[in-house]
């Protein structure tokens, strides 16, 4: 992948303060779509003073060519490939090749990516023994947390992140790996025996072989299963600068090695306000109960002063459908149909997106169901428990932190990350003796 490099800035704004009437320009570089952005890098040396932007929601960290939203439009783009597309046309693996190189491979790249996975997909034998070490109702993020971080105590020849052949390889390892450490935190959450991966299934296949099958019994993957798990993985690939993303670029901007900086994404994105949140959708319809009280929870949902909200619809950055929704949402039905299963939560889930889909509040306000309300519902009809859900997103988007990690090393530009901020403590005191303390 060649270097990335920030693009010329073309024009400038003014900045005036006020109480000098001292005045600076500031560069304004705009990039292929979206946003411009005002280059603030001299800002201090010219006027001695920060921006001031909590939680980055108006800061652009990096100039990146790998994915781009437009939230008001509801547009998500790989490459410049829309996801509905991709979740449609292609396939996880495809993808991973599209990331992480800039364009979708031909039949001969492609079989070769996809031969270096699955060979990188067993784990080293000694990483067993390490997960004895966790109690047996560990939390599964917290297990993959730890047990990814250890993988650069297993892994010693591609820790070095000067040498671009072991990055290639760490890439490779991190992608083909997590999805058999996550099989193997859920097994040991039950007490199940690990299942050694297949290399005649494909990276969904295997996953759900690694998950669901056992040593007594012959396992055949459901091919509507396995094509929705596909789909679930594309989805949650990569978006952007969010908060596990950047805490990956945060990391590795220090040098970590990338197994560390994995493992600092999934930590980050353990979090119900980022990657639990179609665990919380789950337990929203759980505390529902039935489909009769729907319309009391709705009610409860539209008053500013109660506390309770809607989980799993409406979006951060999308203002309008999530795009993502829309494969989601069909691949939901796919699934529920092909399994047919009977459960009063799934009936309920069904209920409730009826009504948001149709009630005026939920319309003028664009509170769309999102990807989230749907994996949850998908998810939970395939088998996967609550606490496996937010693994289920690692998994994905481990190939896009990696992505986003490689771009990162390779951006000439590239600094160690060092946030400022707005001091509001105590001004210089002087000390006080416990003897004299009130």
């Amino acid at each position: 992948m060649p270097d990335t490099k920030t693009p010329v800035a073309q024009k400038t704004v003014t900045l005036t303060d006020n109480s000098t009437g001292k005045s600076v320009e500031l560069p304004v570089i705009d990039g292929t779509m979206g946003p411009s952005v005002i280059d603030i890098r001299k800002l201090y040396a010219e006027t001695g003073m920060f921006t001031y932007d909590p939680g980055f929601t108006s800061t652009g960290s990096c100039d990146s060519e790998i994915t781009y939203i437009d939230g008001d439009e509801g547009v998500l783009l790989h490459r410049g490939y829309a996801i509905d597309d991709l979740a449609e046309k292609s396939n996880f693996l495809e993808v991973c090749y599209l990331l992480l190189h800039g364009e979708l491979p031909n039949a001969a790249q492609e079989a070769e990516f996809e031969h270096t996975i699955t060979r990188h997909t067993m784990v080293h034998e000694q990483i067993h023994h390490f997960y004895r070490g966790f109690r047996r109702d560990a939390h599964p993020m917290a297990v993959l947390c730890g047990v990814t971080g250890a993988l650069s105590a297993f892994y010693h020849d591609s820790t070095d992140i000067h040498d671009p052949r072991q990055r290639e390889v760490a890439s490779h390892r991190l992608i083909a790996k997590l999805p058999t450490l996550a099989a193997m935190a859920y097994k040991y959450s039950i007490g199940q025996p690990f299942m050694y991966p297949r290399n005649d299934l494909s990276f969904a296949e295997n996953f759900l072989y690694m998950t669901f099958a056992v040593p007594a019994e012959q396992y055949k993957v459901n091919p509507v299963l396995s094509r929705a798990m596909d789909r679930i993985l594309i989805l949650h690939a990569d978006h952007e600068q969010n908060a596990s993303t950047s805490t990956v670029r945060l990391a590795g901007s220090s040098g970590a090695n990338p197994f560390a900086c994995i493992a600092a994404g999934i930590a980050s994105l353990w979090g119900p306000a980022h990657g639990g949140a179609n665990e919380a959708v789950l337990k929203m319809l759980g505390e529902i109960g039935s489909k009769d009280r729907v319309g009391e929870f709705v009610k409860r949902a539209k008053d500013k002063d109660d506390p309770f909200r809607l989980m799993g619809f409406g979006h951060r950055v999308y203002k309008n459908y999530d795009p993502r929704a829309k494969v989601m949402r069909a691949t939901c039905y796919e699934v529920l149909e092909e399994l047919g299963i009977k459960d009063p939560l799934l009936d309920l889930a069904m209920a409730l997106e009826k009504i948001a889909l149709e009630d005026e509040y939920f319309v003028e306000r664009k509170l769309y169901p999102n990807v989230d309300f749907y994996s949850g519902i998908i998810l939970k009809a395939m088998g996967f428990p609550t606490s496996m859900f937010t693994v289920l997103f690692a998994v994905a988007r481990t190939v896009g932190w990696i992505a986003q990690w490689t771009e990162m090393i390779g951006d000439p530009h590239q600094k160690i990350g060092r946030p400022r901020q707005l001091f509001t403590g105590h001004t210089p005191r002087d000390f006080v003796p416990l003897s004299e303390r009130g």
